[in-house]
């Protein structure tokens, strides 16, 4: 007999969104869960034009975010998962909505504007015994995986120092005076996007990214946010000093001012043994130095990996995989956890490697003391 796929739900991706349909694409590339109810838009018509070109049934189409998780509870053949992919200013509500009629949860980063709602929803998932991911695409790359393995088995040694980036340039210029550049103008706007722009955007990818791979917790840090652009209420570019617990430092410079520089995430991580480096833009290599030996590029699919990390190998060496197939990582560890929860057993620590609530958490506390940090010249603040 045919195994029955699970189900889930969208909110947001409507016409004109870009990460609505990165969601929907990753997700039916290992073909795990069928696209079966949404709220695309706060617009009906424009739901209701998604939802046709999507083949849904229009009985499935939802006027707003309440609705959809009301009536889906109360379907024999409801959703078993919300996709959650609007502005950041609506993921708390959106995902409590869903959380308090026992829906499990995926949602776009950052979890929320503010890090008392995303604790709440932290508490409220574990109180239900909901799953709950956070879209910090990134990790789902299998040479991140293997950095992390390799450091975590003590490949660098003892880490000394970390050296974190993401720059881009599409912000270099006043765009979202465009209105049409929809992306542009929520993210600069503090009531959709929240109190930072870059670094709630891409700087918490930074956050994560580093926290993910070493294990790390952040001590303190010292951050200077800039608003480059003439007449941007929000970030554009930051420098971040970072102090973890145990001694290790680190900076971090994240800016959406830099021509040149298309979605350039790296990081270089320093031990007193070695070093790891990877880049996002060409992310099936590593590139390690041990003492005493020469510089290795370790290729993804070629080279001998950590079983967890070539697990989530999907084709030979030189066929890149690349953005999609991180975004369905994400998402099949999370499906498969998923369907172990649904058939009674409990998921492994390994089968769960997606991010979390405590994650998204940790990436609104890191935003909030950046600000905080810059918003007192710099100075060094606890986290």
């Amino acid at each position: 007999m045919k195994e029955k796929k699970l189900t889930y739900g969208m909110v947001g991706g409507g016409p004109g969104a870009f990460i609505g349909d990165v969601h929907r694409k990753a997700i039916g590339l290992d073909g795990k869960a069928v696209l079966s109810a949404g709220c695309f838009s706060q617009s009906f018509p424009l739901t209701l034009e998604a939802g046709k070109k999507l083949g849904l049934e229009e009985e499935r189409l939802y006027r707003s975010y309440t609705e959809m998780a009301e009536a889906e509870a109360k379907r024999r053949d409801g959703i078993d998962f919300v996709s959650i992919t609007t502005p950041n200013n609506t993921h708390y509500p959106i995902a409590k909505a869903f959380l308090e009629q026992g829906f499990h949860v995926v949602c776009d980063k950052p979890l929320t504007t503010n890090y008392d709602e995303a604790l709440k929803l932290e508490k409220l998932a574990k109180a239900k015994g909901l799953l709950f991911a956070v879209t910090y695409t990134y990790t789902g790359y299998p040479a991140v995986k293997q950095a992390r393995e390799m450091i975590k088995n003590g490949e660098i040694g003892d880490i000394r120092f970390i050296h974190g980036e993401y720059s881009q340039e599409w912000l270099a210029e006043p765009v979202e005076q465009d209105p049409s550049n929809k992306q542009a103008v929520w993210r600069t706007d503090p009531k959709t996007s929240g109190i930072s722009n870059c670094v709630g955007d891409i700087g918490s990818h930074v956050e994560n990214m580093i926290s993910y791979v070493t294990g790390l917790e952040i001590d303190e840090v010292s951050a200077r946010l800039d608003k480059m652009v003439d007449g941007r209420k929000l970030d554009d570019n930051a420098v971040i000093m970072v102090n973890y617990k145990g001694g290790p430092r680190g900076v971090f410079w994240c800016s959406q001012i830099a021509w040149g520089h298309d979605n350039d995430l790296s990081f270089r991580i320093y031990g007193s043994k070695g070093s790891i480096s990877w880049r996002q833009e060409n992310p099936n290599y590593l590139k390690i130095v041990k003492k005493g030996e020469s510089l290795t590029i370790i290729s993804r699919g070629r080279d001998a990996y950590y079983d967890h990390p070539a697990s989530y190998i999907r084709i030979p060496a030189g066929h890149p995989e690349g953005y999609f197939e991180a975004f369905a990582n994400i998402y099949s560890s999370f499906i498969t956890a998923l369907e172990i929860k649904k058939s009674g057993g409990e998921p492994s620590m390994e089968q769960l490697d997606f991010p979390t609530p405590v994650d998204g958490a940790k990436g609104v506390h890191f935003i909030e003391k950046c600000v905080e940090s810059s918003d007192k010249k710099s100075a060094w603040v606890k986290f």
